[in-house]
């Protein structure tokens, strides 16, 4: 599977009468955007926003965060079994729209959404302050329910990153990569010396506003399986979910997985990247055991030599993430695997809530509980009104001068657990 990824670098965002991409770049007609965005009857209104780095902006309370790409080539389209047909993905040209996002925030939905400072202390430990923003904040018609609102502002999201995407597809990209995987046996013979690798990546799919989607597929509905590395890239992978803001998934780190991208990076050179595993985590001991069975089956039937393992949220997850590895590593394969940690504010608590023997490879993307002081920004964009009672807040969060004390709970990727910053522990 070859996949082309044109990048156009995004220098700026400005509003405009027209939306376009000319000399770097991004115009925005706010209008037609609005138009996209109330298409759905559940949304009562709509305001854009812009948040460039280094500006004296906080972003609260953030749902979703999405890089504009547009399929150019191939089959399908950006955002299979959503936006585009259930076509498989992954393969043909791709252009992205690079340096920017779209955010999604508004008000509260599981009390789980996130903070985005775009300078001061807070900036540091999110990557989406060095993004150029384009913030929509959706209001709810009255009496929507939780999940109705959440999956609203969701594919309201995704509707207006396609818009935009559609703007580069036909500009000529700045930077174009190609990335490559083979068939199993095809690799075999190409690299006979090279150890065959997999990355296990477990999605977030504890229901209640915890779901991840799959071709648009919940992810708690399906068991283990395979995907080209290149699919992910498409947006065949996205955000649905409000865990903890620190270590949730955002769409954008779908669509740029650290994994896959530095794994491919020493595809061919230091190893054989086989292929990308998917699967789920959930709530229930059967189905932990079941997907986990199926994710270590998987391991052996490719005769794998190492995987790496990334984990999504915390807590009940560890149980999922410890049995992925403890099964994987029984099979004979070598496991890496990357979580963050909830040591408590002093750091002297149990990481993890759960352990063993066999987790002996671990990168981790430092303690969540740790305690930062959040500056009073000039500009808000969103709402204060929920500040003290999201993951990783408390009652004293606001404080009088309009700073905000809390953990790194509330930043949106402030301990990612693929590693989409660069924030770790030892």
């Amino acid at each position: 599977m070859k996949l082309e990824i044109g990048n156009i670098f995004i220098k700026d965002i400005q509003f405009a009468a027209e939306s376009k991409v000319a000399d770097g770049v991004l115009y925005v007609d706010k209008a037609a955007l609005e138009k996209v965005v109330l298409e759905d009857e559940t949304i009562k209104a709509v305001s854009f926003d812009i948040a460039k780095p280094g500006e004296s902006v906080r972003i609260t309370p953030v749902k979703d965060v999405i890089e504009p790409r547009v399929k150019v080539e191939g089959p399908g389209g950006i955002f299979p079994g959503i936006i585009a047909k259930v076509d498989t993905v992954g393969s043909g040209k791709t252009h992205v729209l690079k340096g920017m996002a779209v955010v999604t925030a508004g008000k509260i939905v599981g009390f789980q959404e996130g903070i985005i400072d775009m300078s001061g202390p807070g900036a540091k430990y999110t990557p989406f302050s060095q993004t150029l923003n384009l913030v929509m904040v959706c209001e709810p018609v009255e009496g929507l329910k939780q999940h109705d609102y959440e999956k609203a502002v969701r594919l309201a999201g995704f509707r207006v990153a396609t818009v935009l995407g559609e703007l580069g597809r036909d500009v000529t990209p700045d930077e174009t990569k190609v990335y490559e995987t083979c068939g199993i046996k095809e690799g075999i013979e190409k690299y006979p010396n090279l150890p065959r690798v997999a990355y296990v990546q477990m999605l977030q799919s504890q229901g209640l506003l915890h779901d991840t989607y799959v071709y648009g597929v919940d992810a708690k509905k399906t068991l283990s399986t395979i995907l080209w590395p290149t699919e992910t890239m498409d947006g065949a992978i996205v955000s649905g979910n409000c865990v903890s803001a620190c270590d949730k998934n955002p769409t954008y780190v779908h669509e740029n997985n650290p994994v896959v991208e530095d794994l491919f990076a020493q595809h061919g050179k230091t190893l054989n990247f086989v292929c990308q595993i998917i699967t789920n985590e959930n709530v229930y001991l059967a189905d932990k055991q079941r997907s986990s069975d199926w994710t270590a089956k998987m391991c052996r039937l490719l005769d794998l030599d190492g995987v790496i393992v990334s984990q999504e949220g915390f807590g009940n997850p560890d149980t999922d993430l410890i049995m992925n590895c403890k099964k994987i590593e029984a099979q004979g394969v070598k496991t890496v695997i990357i979580t963050d940690e909830y040591a408590g504010r002093d750091g002297k608590s149990q990481s993890l809530a759960d352990a063993d023997a066999a987790a002996d490879a671990v990168v981790t993307g430092g303690n969540a509980n740790e305690v930062i002081i959040l500056p009073k920004m000039d500009k808000v964009i969103g709402t204060l009104d929920y500040v003290n009672k999201i993951a990783g807040a408390s009652e004293e969060t606001l404080q009088a001068d309009g700073s905000l004390k809390v953990e790194l709970q509330v930043i949106t990727g402030a301990t990612n657990e693929t590693g989409f910053i660069n924030l770790s522990a030892r």
